[in-house]
């Protein structure tokens, strides 16, 4: 990696990760995207890092998430992951939608101007491959029955698929375990919201006949249903019946999921051979907290929402992206003031959660449009975003991610807070820079590498451009100035 990093020493991890019975730097309860990406995260900064997984092992086809959005793709080319995920995948520049919605993702201004179908098995295959590279130690197999915290410590009570119970020890820990989280549960924190829509039925199938569009959706009152291609053969289908309310448990065939694909879409196109089907229902819920004390809440764990947009990996991940370099700040001794970046996760991450749980609602409430009030709602909807791009464009800047920023301090430059594109530097893509972990500085050429107080990698605009950026480890701009001083510069490097 180019540029010159700070040579200050880091605070050593307690003990090397696999020592499990000492306590590590981080315990990650969960090994979805969300787990894997914050344990490969941390451990990659040198940091020792247990995950404990109830599943003997990780899932190889059955997977509900199958949509990869543009940020999140960022986040995975900042590990140098996102060029290797293409290749298992379709990319959709548009989608066409209910009630005549259309909208265009080749505006996005991303290297990844696209949706990404691919699996969620083929992000955990690359994320675990990581983790794994890195030195997390893994315990598949492993379920937790107990969490206990004290001043500097967290204690977990485990216990293996044969019964066999363990205790492990860590200075901090992370709940990545799903909607119905057992850290959660042992923090004893509430998960208010409802149920929003039951008895969805998914599956992987293979179809006769190919649709005319790549992504095909509809809602016509009484049901919608979904199809997208994963580009190997097999497509992810979705359907809803409002008159068929099953519960979870309840067996699903694949004649009802043609019956609801032939009501939504006109035909079910020769759907055949599933090689899994399930039922589910969509809550919409939000933990009031994401940090207790010495442990934290992501993904699943911390919010959960309908499936319209696809948005709820992405956003897991992107909890993750956020936390790690925090923790990994604090753990190493970097950070000014340890408590208030942890508190900052929950501040930045807990109102992102809420707007998704907005958005994706609207979706989904958009999708099961009955009346003929509610129809001629989602039709004027569909008809000003089509018309009005300013109004398509934020849209699809919050689904996607790319428009996504976090609150800045009052005078700061307008830039902080906001998403760093992808700029191109003379030392390269930032999001290259970006993946030793750490803090980049980009400078004009001119300007010397300062003095800093935590590991740095310096950058230089290709032109004449004079702005200096400071970016977080996470790709969002910590500071910036208009051709400033050094002491500002030290200053901000400080903070």
């Amino acid at each position: 990696m180019t540029g010159k990093p700070s040579t200050r020493a880091h605070a050593e991890p307690l003990h090397q990760a696999g020592d499990t019975h000492e306590a590590v730097d981080v315990l990650v309860v969960g090994a979805g995207p969300t787990g894997l990406l914050l344990a490969g995260d941390l451990a990659a900064r040198g940091l020792s890092v247990t995950v404990v997984e109830r599943r003997p092992h990780r899932t190889s086809n059955m997977t509900r998430a199958f949509a990869v959005h543009a940020r999140t793709l960022e986040v995975l080319d900042a590990r140098g992951l996102a060029d290797e995920l293409l290749k298992t995948g379709s990319r959709l520049t548009g989608l066409r939608l209910f009630g005549g919605l259309s909208l265009d993702l080749s505006g996005l201004r991303s290297r990844f101007p696209f949706l990404l179908i691919t699996p969620q098995y083929e992000v955990e295959r690359l994320l675990e491959r990581r983790a794994l590279s890195a030195g997390v130690h893994f315990r598949y197999g492993t379920k937790l029955t107990g969490l206990h915290q004290s001043t500097d410590t967290v204690t977990a009570e485990v216990q293996d698929t044969d019964g066999t119970p363990d205790t492990l020890s860590a200075r901090y820990a992370v709940g990545t375990d799903g909607v119905r989280s057992t850290v959660r549960e042992a923090l004893g924190l509430p998960f208010p919201g409802k149920s929003v829509i039951r008895s969805i039925i998914l599956a992987d199938v293979r179809l006769a006949e190919e649709p005319a569009d790549l992504l095909t959706a509809n809602g016509v009152g009484e049901a919608f249903a979904f199809i997208a291609p994963f580009g190997d053969g097999w497509y992810r289908a979705m359907g809803w019946n409002r008159n068929h309310q099953a519960d979870d448990t309840d067996p699903v065939e694949l004649d009802e999921l043609r019956e609801i694909t032939r009501l939504a879409l006109g035909s079910d196109h020769g759907m055949h051979d599933a090689r899994w089907i399930s039922r589910f229902h969509s809550d919409e819920r939000q933990v009031p907290a994401y940090r207790t004390g010495r442990v934290f809440l992501a993904g699943d764990a911390a919010h959960v929402h309908s499936p319209a947009g696809g948005q709820g990996m992405n956003t897991g991940l992107q909890d993750a992206a956020n936390l790690s370099w925090k923790l990994a700040a604090v753990l190493r001794g970097d950070a000014a003031d340890p408590e208030a970046l942890l508190d900052s996760y929950h501040a930045e991450r807990h109102p992102v959660g809420a707007a998704v749980l907005r958005s994706s609602g609207a979706l989904v409430r958009l999708a099961m449009a009955r009346t003929p009030w509610q129809r001629a709602i989602r039709t004027a909807a569909a008809r000003f975003l089509s018309l009005v791009q300013p109004a398509a464009d934020k849209a699809m800047g919050m689904i996607s991610g790319i428009a996504i920023a976090y609150a800045a301090p009052r005078g700061a430059h307008p830039l902080t807070g906001k998403r760093a594109p992808d700029l191109g530097l003379v030392e390269g893509r930032l999001q290259e820079m970006l993946r030793d972990g750490e803090f980049v500085l980009v400078t004009p050429a001119d300007m010397p590498t300062p003095v800093s107080p935590t590991p740095l990698v310096h950058a230089h605009w290709t032109g004449d451009r004079t702005t200096v950026l400071l970016v977080r480890p996470d790709g969002y701009v910590a500071w910036a100035g208009e051709r400033p001083d050094p002491a500002a510069v030290r200053a901000a490097l400080t903070r």
